[in-house]
């Protein structure tokens, strides 16, 4: 195509050029020239919103706006808009002989190859692979069309007669929490505040677009419950959403014979809640339905009833998490676990619990607050100082970290023994137990019941073990390893 502008004597070929290079990168620069491209080609098409070139500068529109979502110049996306307006206009209800447009079927995922249908479609010496005749996509309904798709990009919801699609942001939301799901967040995803914010979403939806914004803090919350989030402010921003959500589905009612299992996967259910959060996205999912004859209709699946199930065990889940990562954590249950008939420690059931393998970190944050408690109770050596290494082998075992609630108890019991007196020296003459050697387990059971469990090659006296000054050496790793976790003030506040 060798149509030269009036732009300096610029190519329509360099303009398209341009326009697919703002589509690609619209968010990944801040360019004054992105601007100056979307008010030239809205000029053009203002200028003569019915003319023979409309089509031009409608799809031209259409591409860059993606763009008019992120971060315009001031009045960039207004007189965009106007553009779009006014050609909407004058050629939606031109008289054409065809009995469709190829807008109506222009999906999201085909904006990246307008750029290169535009090179061709007014060269007639250009190749053209396309279903539609060059006639279809020159027609003014069909600008007309692409028009509104510009619209509907840059202010979703606002146009009809045009294929749904997800807000562009949207888009961005899915990438981002799938990878935070899947355990992978992106380099510049600030966890904490992006969970937040599926809080913020949710308290601020619209009736319609609430059910699917449930189902994302639904999704974000086992990730905030696992123990990856350290900060009691997330869970709470989470909790009062859903409790501010809940009296919108509380007194729903329902005429469904049962209601669909929404997806328990992370990553599914927060795609899931993201699409049905607008109403392109519903429009969507209900297409993708019905072609594919699976999955649940739209109603069944966003029904008042089944939303309201779903808040209530969100809110449990949350509520009964939160007070054991950040309350004061009931660890009673546990004397059952590991203490024997007679009272004694179970120190078979120590040793197993304390190795370092992936099926202890369930058991890990409880056992340690346990002993760390059990320590400060007991006057018998042996057992304070098997409790002190319980402790201390628990808080390196817990995943992905111990929480809040149990940090602050750990660290009063290995600040108090590290903070107690110590004798010059030691009076045993054999060395401290190496704690992270493999042994370290085995002769621990030995020496707490050594009529039960015979000894090892590394075997140390039981003054090694009861020493004062290798259970300050102890805790003062304990503390090193814990201190940083948390500010002194959230330690000094929890519960």
């Amino acid at each position: 195509m060798k149509i030269v502008t009036d732009m300096d004597g610029v190519t329509l070929d360099e303009l398209i050029d341009t326009w697919d290079d703002i589509r690609e990168n619209y968010d990944t620069s801040d360019d004054s020239g992105y601007d100056r491209a979307v008010l030239d080609c809205a000029s053009r098409l203002a200028s003569d919103p019915g003319g023979d070139s409309a089509h031009v500068w409608a799809i031209g529109l259409a591409i860059m706006a993606p763009y008019l979502t992120w971060l315009p110049g001031e009045g960039v996306a207004q007189q965009a808009v106007a553009a779009l307006e006014g050609a909407d206009r004058a050629l939606r209800d031109r008289a054409c002989p065809h009995d469709s447009h190829p807008y109506l079927n222009h999906d999201a995922e085909e904006d990246a190859y307008l750029a290169e249908l535009l090179l061709a479609l007014d060269d007639e010496s250009a190749d053209w692979d396309e279903d539609r005749p060059r006639s279809e996509w020159r027609c003014p309904r069909n600008a007309a069309g692409f028009a509104r798709i510009g619209l509907d990009i840059i202010n979703p919801g606002s146009v009809t007669d045009v294929p749904p699609r997800l807000p562009v942001d949207t888009k961005d939301s899915i990438s981002t929490l799938s990878a935070l799901l899947h355990g992978y967040p992106k380099p510049w995803t600030d966890i904490n505040d992006e969970i937040s914010s599926q809080a913020s979403e949710l308290s601020r939806a619209a009736p319609a677009d609430r059910a699917g914004r449930l189902m994302v803090v639904r999704a974000v919350t086992w990730y905030a419950v696992s123990g990856m989030v350290r900060t009691k402010s997330v869970l709470d921003d989470l909790a009062e959403a859903v409790e501010e959500a809940l009296p919108h589905f509380a007194d729903g009612d329902c005429a469904h014979d049962g209601h669909p299992a929404l997806p328990d996967s992370g990553p599914d259910a927060a795609v899931l809640g993201i699409t049905l959060s607008s109403s392109g996205g519903r429009e969507i999912y209900e297409r993708g339905r019905i072609a594919s004859g699976r999955n649940a209709p739209l109603d069944a699946v966003v029904c008042p009833v089944l939303m309201a199930e779903v808040a209530d065990e969100t809110l449990a889940v949350l509520r009964k998490r939160r007070d054991e990562l950040f309350g004061e954590r009931d660890t009673s249950h546990a004397d059952a676990e590991y203490l024997r008939a007679d009272g004694r420690l179970d120190i078979g059931k120590l040793v197993e619990r304390t190795d370092h393998k992936s099926w202890n970190e369930e058991y890990a944050d409880d056992l340690g607050l346990w002993a760390a408690r059990r320590h400060g109770q007991s006057a018998d050596d042996r057992d304070r100082a098997v409790l002190l290494l319980v402790a201390h082998q628990a808080m390196n075992i817990s995943y992905p970290s111990p929480p809040l609630s149990v940090v602050r108890g750990v660290l009063a019991t290995m600040r108090a023994v590290a903070a107690a007196p110590l004798p010059a020296e030691c009076v045993h003459e054999d060395g401290h137990p190496v704690v992270r050697r493999a042994e370290f387990r085995a002769g621990m059971a030995h020496f707490w019941a050594p009529e039960e469990f015979p000894p090892g090659e590394d075997s140390r006296s039981a003054e090694s073990w009861t020493c004062p000054r290798f259970a300050a050496a102890v805790a003062e790793e304990s503390i090193r390893d814990l201190a940083g976790l948390y500010e002194e003030d959230e330690l000094a506040d929890a519960g």
